[in-house]
């Protein structure tokens, strides 16, 4: 029987209230000042992350093995090939036997369906390190970017440009959570899942020009044209993309203090200008830096009664 309805899980930004979505962010603060005051902070001390990649990152193994460790647990490298999993054990009897042997489980996976899957068996808290669907990881650490740089983002005019993919559907969840607005540049064929659009329209609007879409924006954000997976459509997709590029021009149709990020790996010259990401308005390098303090924010709320 499905154990996972009994545990509280983050597999998308809508499955937390917006009060504990703030929570989670001011407390990514702190712990990001008790570290750089080299205070330690081991609130989680003996837990254990079991960190399962069918998808390869730096960014998410590093700021989750990291963050375990500095608040006193520690992190499990899996990925399928060294797992019954690859060999075609059901989800479900993984999901079982991991989640008896460890505290919290993120997955890093193509189809969300799994994750979901897992999390039905799961007898632990599970997270999403990033799906075809959505990255709530990210948003974690962009809108404790946005909070440190310019306050609350409240009320704010935020443009994506570029291919309407898991960021940008998670970009729409934090429209709704957050209250701002969401204008969403993309080309015809390529917006973010309708249904999420449906449900989030009135904070998220697709206006297929970028540089009307940025008009007025307090930020900009933007990712790869070409996600793991697509490697077969690079070429078709660079030419389809060719006129979403986040530019110094698209830039300075934003407001004067708006700030551009990005999720990284960014391709210098293809969706982002290096003059905008090496720029005074880039935040990419604190927002990077922040997936690991807003996770270890993260992993206390599902752990820390």
């Amino acid at each position: 029987m499905p154990v996972g309805a009994l545990q509280r899980h983050f597999l998308n930004l809508l499955d937390v209230s917006a009060d504990d979505l703030r929570q989670m962010i001011k407390r990514g603060i702190e712990l990001k000042q008790l570290r750089r005051s080299g205070v330690a902070h081991e609130s989680l001390p003996h837990k254990t992350l079991a960190m399962i990649f069918e998808k390869s990152s730096t960014r998410t193994r590093v700021s989750f093995e990291a963050g375990m460790a500095q608040l006193g647990g520690s992190a499990i490298f899996l990925t399928s090939d060294m797992m019954q999993l690859g060999r075609g054990e059901p989800i479900e009897d993984t999901a079982r036997v991991i989640s008896s042997m460890v505290d919290i489980v993120m997955i890093r996976t193509h189809d969300h369906s799994k994750i979901e899957r897992f999390a039905e068996y799961s007898k632990v808290p599970v997270i999403n390190g990033l799906t075809d669907l959505s990255h709530p990881c990210q948003l974690l650490a962009d809108m404790q970017t946005y909070l440190e740089e310019r306050g609350d983002i409240s009320g704010k005019i935020v443009t994506w440009i570029g291919d309407g993919n898991n960021m940008c559907n998670s970009y729409m969840e934090a429209a709704y959570q957050f209250d701002f607005q969401l204008k969403i540049a993309c080309p015809e064929g390529y917006e973010p899942q309708a249904e999420l659009l449906k449900k989030t329209g009135s904070h998220c609007e697709i206006v297929r020009d970028p540089e009307v879409a940025a008009k007025g924006s307090d930020l900009v954000v933007t990712d790869t044209w070409v996600s793991m997976g697509q490697e077969g459509e690079k070429s078709g997709r660079q030419a389809i993309f060719a006129d979403y590029k986040v530019t110094p021009q698209v830039m300075e149709q934003a407001a004067s203090d708006a700030l551009f990020m990005h999720c990284l790996p960014a391709y210098r010259g293809m969706e982002v200008d290096e003059n905008v990401l090496e720029g005074p308005q880039s935040a990419v390098w604190n927002e990077a830096e922040n997936r690991l303090h807003a996770q270890k924010a993260l992993l206390e709320y599902l752990l820390v009664d």
